[in-house]
């Protein structure tokens, strides 16, 4: 490990415990992962329960059946529910899951003489789904703390805003989109080095379901539009995770928030290390099987990824201004940030880094479970690209439609039927353009039936 990594959390000694998970016999067919309860997220279970694995095993054209009929019973069961004519009390029920606010009488009356759909979509229009759900969801997110007690940004408004306009939630890592407040605020103009609109917003008590505008993130900051990767190049971003360190701890925070796989949970001693950088000793503390053992299982994977991140910094006065808070993101086409190149003496025989250019060495081994698309190359050059190919994994989609859930029924999936829900809503996350609107409105109705 450096001795200045940016990665505080990472430490290697889950190696035998979870390439246990993984050793298992999967069906590798299933586009289905390992999730992670801390981040809202089911753990799939794998034919069957323990005691069944020491039974007769289930033949597989049978195990494919009984997916396919409780695949097709949840969505069936999704369909009747949210067509069905509901009471007063589911209405409120729906009404307090998605904005977190009482409904007036009449709400309830207009939402009870219609579908619980059209229901949880009324609730939707409640400015406090913006304001309150939404944004409490986003904003850790935004910080490295992951407390949901940090200032408005612009992070988090976009994140606000995609929601909002049904923007196309597959798109948060790579588009060229940012939110502002709109002229009608009456709040500071953007800055790439404070945070001033959005605490305006803040102190005002803005309606975040109004005052939000979509922009176009390089005409707003700066930035090449090709260097533009959605939320991962905002300034809240690069102030929480490319400030100091060595880049790393992006890549870290962009798995962990937007496919809930923390470091700790996609190990993987089988890739090979040659990407690893000059700064990651090979014999930590003079023992090289720590690194063979350990060190190599993340390194392998994130250090690949973490070199689309080559150019991006965040540039702050350490003497004038040394919280950072006066920063701005700085981005150097064509050159390698010195950061990542400290600490080249632990290991001088490591990989130098050349460029931008990242490839995604989890395609291979245990990770190809997160469910990469096919249609996307694997490599590439810069944040956008990378953003691109990990928003098309099967991972990002069961991350958004899990988490949601999670919020939105006040417990992660906990039985059989629950995660035939959340592998349904996925499916129709990913078919119907990717609106996480959609994905609360599902989970309301879904949670809120035959209580």
């Amino acid at each position: 490990m450096s001795r200045n990594t940016d990665v505080v959390s990472m430490r290697h000694y889950w190696q035998a415990f979870l390439l246990a998970i993984f050793a298992p016999r999967r069906n590798h067919n299933s586009p289905r992962v390992d999730v992670y309860m801390k981040y809202g997220m089911a753990k799939p279970e794998i034919n069957g329960t323990r005691s069944q694995r020491h039974a007769q095993p289930t033949p597989r054209a049978a195990a494919h059946l009984l997916r396919a009929i409780l695949c097709a019973g949840s969505l069936t069961l999704l369909s009747a529910n949210a067509s069905a004519q509901i009471t007063k009390d589911q209405a409120k029920r729906i009404y307090d899951r998605i904005a977190g606010v009482p409904a007036s009488d009449a709400q309830l009356t207009t939402m009870a003489s219609g579908t619980a759909n059209a229901a949880a979509l009324l609730a939707t229009q409640d400015p406090a789904f913006y304001n309150n759900t939404v944004r409490n969801m986003a904003t850790p997110w935004t910080n490295r703390d992951q407390t949901v007690f940090a200032p408005l940004n612009d992070y988090t408004a976009t994140v606000i805003g995609m929601v909002r306009d049904n923007v196309p939630f597959n798109t948060l890592l790579s588009a060229d989109i940012i939110y502002t407040a709109d002229a009608a605020a009456g709040v500071p103009a953007y800055s790439t080095s404070n945070n001033d609109m959005y605490d305006a917003l803040d102190t005002d008590g803005a309606d975040l379901s109004v005052h939000l505008q979509q922009k176009a993130q390089s005409a707003v900051t700066g930035l090449p539009a090709a260097a533009v990767a959605g939320v991962l190049t905002t300034r809240a971003a690069a102030y929480a995770f490319f400030m100091d360190g060595t880049n790393r701890r992006m890549y870290r925070f962009t798995m962990m928030n937007h496919l809930c796989a923390d470091l700790q949970t996609i190990p993987d001693i089988t890739r090979p290390p040659d990407r690893i950088r000059q700064d990651v000793t090979r014999s930590p503390g003079g023992d090289s099987s720590l690194f063979l053992n350990n060190c190599i299982e993340c390194h392998s994977s994130m250090d690949p990824m973490a070199q689309a991140f080559a150019y991006y910094n965040y540039s702050y006065n350490v003497a004038t201004d040394p919280t950072g808070a006066a920063g701005t993101i700085v981005y150097t086409a064509g050159q390698v940030q010195p950061k990542y190149f400290i600490n080249n003496t632990n290991f001088p025989q490591g990989f130098i880094t050349p460029d931008d250019g990242w490839a995604n060495r989890m395609r291979g081994g245990v990770n190809s479970l997160l469910g990469w698309d096919a249609t996307q190359p694997g490599s590439g050059h810069g944040a956008k690209s990378l953003g691109q190919e990990l928003e098309a994994s099967t991972a990002f989609a069961s991350c958004q439609v899990s988490r949601v859930f999670k919020y939105v029924c006040l417990r992660a999936p906990s039985n059989a039927q629950d995660s035939s829900q959340v592998s349904t809503m996925t499916a129709s996350f990913k078919s119907n353009g990717y609106s996480l609107r959609q994905v609360f409105i599902d989970a309301a109705v879904y949670c809120t039936t035959g209580i």
